[in-house]
């Protein structure tokens, strides 16, 4: 269920993303993730690709997750999936729900191989990527999701990047449910996350998120520039 809020009280709502974690006052990528979090609830298993999501939230030995949560490597959060959804599914346990998740660069780029194996074999996985349009973690190189005319750290300003078409090709895969939306939207990403948990078969969504240092915004214009 959605969290809901009581003004009149300072407790902080439950969540199965806890505050305390080290990413970016105003991060679009921590708010989605919270989001995705909560929806799902924790009859599900997480593989992370590594990234600003896994770095910020699983610093040794601490998580910030409230649920099942594993990180491998950054090219392989959809094989490390495929390898719990098989074993649940042995212990018939269909019921648990297995999502991979990463950034673009995990997968747009480094992760895209594994991750169309993983949408060729019709698996029951949710795929989610938290797209900031680069990669941010390391200092906000120019990644497949680099939209034209960006200025990275990797490539001169006015650079004739053309943003790769993930929504397409996870169409050409005849994927159950495909989406978009970004973080300046969450009940459209509440209602995106449960129709693609339901489908029965491989989905994949896509949400915005805008990185403060990476995009060189302030904190309080995350929203506004996802809206825009």
């Amino acid at each position: 269920m959605p969290i809901t809020i009581d003004k009149t009280s300072n407790i902080l709502p439950k969540t199965l993303l806890s505050a305390g974690h080290r990413g970016c006052a105003g991060c679009g990528q921590m708010i989605a993730a919270r989001l995705v979090a909560d929806t799902l609830g924790t009859d599900t298993i997480i593989a992370n690709a590594t990234g600003c999501l896994e770095v910020v939230t699983t610093a040794y030995p601490e998580s910030s997750w409230g649920m099942p949560w594993i990180h491998s490597l950054f090219e392989n959060a959809a094989a490390v999936a495929s390898g719990i959804r098989a074993a649940l599914d042995y212990k018939e346990k269909n019921q648990i729900k297995v999502v991979a998740q990463g950034g673009d660069g995990a997968t747009f780029d480094i992760g895209l191989g594994l991750l169309s194996g993983l949408w060729e074999r019709g698996e029951n996985i949710l795929y989610v990527c938290y797209d900031n349009e680069g990669y941010m973690n390391t200092g906000a190189q120019a990644s497949a999701a680099t939209p034209w005319a960006a200025n990275t750290t990797t490539t001169p300003a006015g650079s004739h990047f053309i943003k790769k078409d993930m929504l397409a090709i996870a169409l050409a895969h005849g994927l159950k449910y495909t989406a978009q939306t970004t973080v300046a939207y969450p009940l459209d990403i509440i209602r995106k996350i449960k129709k693609a948990a339901a489908a029965d078969g491989p989905s994949y969504l896509s949400i915005l998120v805008p990185c403060v240092p990476g995009w060189k915004i302030e904190t309080n214009q995350t929203i506004q520039l996802a809206k825009l």
